[in-house]
């Protein structure tokens, strides 16, 4: 198994959530966060004031799949979140030793 782990632009999650349950997909974890890289920050006025803003907000999306689901779900991620312009994300992938679903006891791939 593998933990997806995508940092996107926040006006993306619905299409990316909607590409991933067409290709099979249906649980995540979504977590607001903010970051930077290459994309910077960028300067705003407030009441006369010029401030930097250098962290700009960002939407970081996990979620595990099956070893055999791991291109398709890549594949699906990247397009629905590509807009071509910088600061479309990163996706990390992580092997995952175990898995259990807390209700059920269940482990591994049943857990999943």
């Amino acid at each position: 198994m593998k933990l997806i782990t995508a940092v996107i632009k926040p006006f993306k999650l619905d299409e990316v959530r909607e590409e991933l349950s067409e290709v099979g997909i249906s649980g995540l974890t979504v977590t607001e966060a903010k970051g930077f890289g290459r994309q910077k920050g960028h300067t705003e006025l407030y009441r006369g004031a010029e401030y930097a803003v250098d962290f700009l907000p960002k939407v970081k999306i996990e979620l595990i799949v099956k070893d055999e689901l791991l291109e398709t779900a890549i594949e699906a991620i990247v397009k629905a979140a590509r807009t071509g312009k910088i600061g479309d994300g990163k996706i990390f992938v992580t092997n995952v030793e175990q898995v259990v679903r807390i209700r059920t006891g269940e482990t591994g791939d049943d857990a999943v």
